[in-house]
């Protein structure tokens, strides 16, 4: 791909690391939350960058925007986290113009998901952009891609299948309760940390084990009772804590903190004891585990279990492809139209200009000269001429920037000094 942005001196990047390379350490050490998102955002913006847009999720943070290096864009998620340059040139990835655009796709649409087919991710995209728009960093370029990201995403939703059977972290979570713990509809089961994944868990639990025994603590007590409110569960203040971890044998942590909420210090126990940590940065101390009778799992190890749900997806993702590669191709045809389109513009003035003078001329120097005829038929001259070139430049064949440059200096229009 070449560059098609405003600029001839900045392209288009995608810049970030996820779970491919990135352990869940790692991924936490880049974590960006609201804040460090919104002054990620405002730092991009003081630096002259034009367009970009900011994800940050458990398995990935990621920057998609325009730069005359990427190195730009590795510096802005590496200043506003705790992550280090020289950890990011270990685990990250940089991706350029077209590759940048399909990444974009693939994660958009489900199919760079540490688990096939899941769609979170867009909504993700969506308030990114949102935000980076309100923010005066989006340009024509980033909303017209995201949006073909976001139609991609539906269609393939919609007309494959993908995402069908329930295949998240929070379902493999349950599953692996169900798998591990005996007699698991009368266990003392306590979730720590009520936010989107933990949310999802504590459904499928009271859905799929038919236990009455779950409480739930969140620091902030009132969303916790919301979610009790609807599917009758205990709620206990967060500084209980420490005595309702005595009572579980079953411990979903899945808190947003930035350190461990959960250590060996904190528990004193009499029986066994299964800790699920589902978060990014890791809320549970690994020192927990020098514990007799604790087992600790990490959402890393649920992501990667495998069932046949998630094989029969696999068999769905030619399908998506094919959707991915038809609504890309629309998209990169827009964008090779936007590129030439202002050259093809000023060929159209500049012909025009020399035929109005042309005819001024030929009006002077014949007596029965037919100017509106003469018009018209140059007219339609002009419009084949531009047309020829306008077919050329869309020619997949065509090398877009040398085209244009050569249009420009034969005809003199003189756009490329802009």
């Amino acid at each position: 791909m070449e560059n098609n942005n405003l600029s001839k001196h900045q392209y288009f990047y995608s810049v970030g690391l996820s779970y491919k390379k990135a352990d869940a350490e790692i991924r936490g050490k880049f974590s960006l939350d609201a804040l460090a998102k919104t002054r990620l955002l405002e730092q991009a913006k003081e630096e002259g960058i034009e367009s970009l847009i900011v994800t940050s999720t458990c398995n990935r943070t990621e920057i998609y925007g325009f730069a005359e290096h990427p190195f730009q864009l590795i510096k802005l998620i590496c200043e506003n986290s705790q992550g280090s340059v020289e950890s990011f040139q270990k685990v990250g990835f940089v991706y350029k113009n077209q590759e940048a655009i399909n990444h974009m796709f693939r994660v958009g649409t489900g199919l760079d998901s540490q688990i096939l087919g899941d769609f979170e991710i867009i909504s993700q995209i969506r308030s990114s952009f949102t935000q980076s728009k309100a923010m005066g960093l989006a340009n024509n370029f980033m909303e017209r891609l995201v949006n073909a990201v976001i139609q991609a995403s539906k269609k393939i939703k919609t007309d494959t299948e993908i995402s069908s059977g329930a295949t998240s972290v929070s379902f493999a979570s349950v599953q692996y309760i169900m798998k591990n713990v005996e007699d698991i509809g009368n266990k003392n089961i306590l979730l720590f940390g009520t936010g989107k994944i933990g949310r999802n868990t504590c459904e499928n639990l009271v859905k799929h084990t038919k236990n009455e025994h779950i409480t739930l603590i969140n620091r902030t007590k009132d969303k916790a009772e919301k979610l009790a409110g609807k599917l009758n569960l205990i709620v206990k203040d967060y500084s209980e804590l420490h005595l309702e971890l005595q009572k579980a044998d079953v411990v979903v942590v899945a808190t947003g903190a930035q350190n461990p909420t959960v250590d060996k210090a904190i528990l004193n126990l009499k029986k066994p004891l299964l800790i699920l940590d589902l978060s990014i940065p890791k809320n549970v101390n690994e020192d927990v585990q020098e514990l007799d009778g604790v087992t600790l799992i990490h959402m890393d190890y649920l992501s990667q279990l495998t069932d046949e749900t998630l094989e029969n997806r696999k068999n769905h993702i030619p399908a998506a492809e094919a959707i991915i590669e038809e609504i890309k191709e629309e998209f990169n045809v827009w964008t090779k139209g936007r590129k030439f389109a202002p050259t093809i513009h000023a060929l159209k003035e500049k012909l025009n200009a020399i035929k109005t003078s042309e005819l001024n001329f030929q009006s002077k120097k014949i007596a029965d000269f037919n100017e509106e005829q003469a018009e018209i038929i140059s007219a339609r001259i002009i419009q084949k001429i531009t047309t020829h070139f306008a077919n050329h430049l869309k020619d997949d064949d065509t090398m877009v920037d040398e085209s244009i440059e050569w249009i420009e200096k034969v005809f003199k229009i003189g756009l490329a000094a802009k």
